[in-house]
């Protein structure tokens, strides 16, 4: 809960794929709280961007959200961030992985095509 998890671990990102997944499902904070046995005000606190997550929490929660952890990582050189993902991962996680590392769009850009691509991904797609 130090200052090392805090730079190490992009927790925005975290309580970003939390919110974003407990929607999709149409779950409750207690609901998620219930599955991955972390406290329901501690999910509120990482949605919030407010909360700093261990390490036992974000094992939990990464794997809730079936997200390699090396997504949440932050790394020593930001000028490069890789995108990292695997075969398992929805196309629409890809594709958010990629237009956040592209350093000619600013973040807020990224999550807005992000967000349009999930949109017509969902619209489009056989799987509802």
């Amino acid at each position: 809960m130090g200052f090392k998890n805090e730079s190490l671990i992009n927790t925005v990102e975290l309580g970003r794929a939390i919110k974003r997944h407990r929607e999709e499902l149409k779950l409750s904070l207690r609901d998620v709280a219930d599955l991955t046995e972390v406290s329901a005000s501690t999910l509120s606190r990482i949605e919030n961007g407010t909360g700093r997550p261990d390490a036992d929490n974000i094992a939990r929660l990464t794997q809730w959200l079936d997200m390699p952890v090396d997504r949440l990582m932050r790394h020593a050189d930001e000028s490069v961030e890789p995108v990292i993902y695997y075969p398992h991962e929805a196309t629409p996680e890809i594709v958010e992985a990629h237009l956040r590392a592209d350093r000619k769009l600013s973040p807020e850009t990224a999550e807005a095509l992000s967000e349009l691509f999930r949109v017509a991904y969902q619209q489009f797609s056989k799987v509802k």
